[in-house]
């Protein structure tokens, strides 16, 4: 994924997921990150899960406006008391400002 030069915002969502209702919580995921790119500010998302149920989410955004955009949405705030209710055992979020990055890819 090509973002922008720096500098911009990560919010890195870590969570440990229940093993209960997986196709609900896949649905919820799809759709909420067809949502999200709809906040003004969203410029990328990365995501990785293991078969243990441990996932990692990073949500980039131009400015703190655009996070603050994403965390009062209506469908994210209702994603988020299901989570707590059903799919998660426990999460953390963080949100950092990138001042610096590289990458490479092979061609």
């Amino acid at each position: 994924m090509a973002l922008p030069e720096p500098p911009y915002y990560a919010v890195v969502f870590t969570s440990t997921r229940t093993d209960d209702d997986p196709d609900g919580y896949r649905r919820t995921a799809e759709h909420l990150s067809r949502l999200v790119r709809e906040v003004p500010g969203f410029l990328g998302e990365d995501f990785a899960h293991t078969p243990g149920g441990l996932a990692i989410s990073v949500a980039y955004f131009r400015d703190l406006a655009g996070i603050e955009r994403w965390r009062d949405h209506p469908a994210h705030l209702a994603a988020k008391r299901r989570g707590r209710e059903r799919w998660y055992e426990r999460y953390a979020i963080h949100i950092a400002r990138v001042e610096h990055t590289h990458a490479f890819a092979r061609e």
